[in-house]
């Protein structure tokens, strides 16, 4: 699968490098052969991270640095982060005020996870198309949402749309950068922290993510210290 992967990008980098040298060019001309490279590039070096992280994961390398943190603002910087990219493609992407929630977690992997999730939102969702990212509580859990407005994933493929190198549409995603390892990486970084991940969707409607991961310890104290059964009339 991976040397699959690996072929298309770098076929075009040739593809594109013998044409650019077969005759005499502009300078405006060279610099869009060049551009076409860079892009092609820009893919195979987001193909080869992916497999190193994948790589890590498998050798038991991968070592998680947990600490206790807001999520809720941790979203919130991952969404201004992908901002200017979502008004690039004229997309609305908003996050709902909501209040601080801690959790033990690795924020660096953590991070990584919601930058997937939401660029794969971006990838799918048309111009003038809405990306919603949500924080909550839900008992001694938070509930993260990613939902774009994009065409949605058929019931089908959901038992593995979160396996390596698997594509709902492979064309498309080729054309739009997909590796096919995001959402694998963050499933691995989800279920990593004792958490869990879901797909609600369906062919032709909106999309939507949800990762659940436990509060953390004092969070989860708190919540039980003050819940009716605990209070004393």
């Amino acid at each position: 699968d991976a040397a699959h992967e690996l072929r298309t990008p770098l076929a075009v980098l040739r593809s594109v490098g013998e044409v650019g040298l077969e005759e005499a060019k502009s300078n405006t001309e060279y610099r869009e052969v060049i551009g076409s490279m860079l892009e092609e590039s820009t893919r195979l070096s987001r193909l080869v991270d992916s497999l190193l992280t994948l790589s890590r994961m498998e050798s038991g390398r991968a070592r998680l640095r947990i600490q206790c943190f807001d999520v809720t603002a941790l979203a919130r910087d991952v969404v201004e982060c992908l901002r200017p990219l979502a008004e690039e493609k004229q997309q609305h992407l908003s996050m709902p005020d909501a209040a601080a929630l801690d959790v033990d977690a690795d924020p660096s992997l953590l991070r990584q996870a919601l930058m997937n999730l939401i660029d794969n939102a971006l990838k799918y969702t048309p111009a003038q198309g809405a990306i919603r990212v949500s924080v909550e509580r839900s008992g001694n859990h938070v509930r993260i949402v990613v939902q774009d407005s994009g065409p949605g994933i058929a019931p089908e493929h959901h038992a593995q749309i979160f396996d390596r190198f698997y594509r709902v549409d492979t064309g498309r995603s080729r054309d739009t950068g997909g590796t096919g390892l995001g959402l694998a990486i963050t499933r691995w970084i989800v279920d990593q922290h004792g958490g869990a991940i879901a797909i609600h969707s369906s062919s032709g409607a909106r999309t939507a993510f949800e990762i659940s991961l436990p509060l953390a310890f004092g969070a989860r104290v708190d919540l039980q210290a003050s819940s009716p059964s605990n209070i004393r009339s």
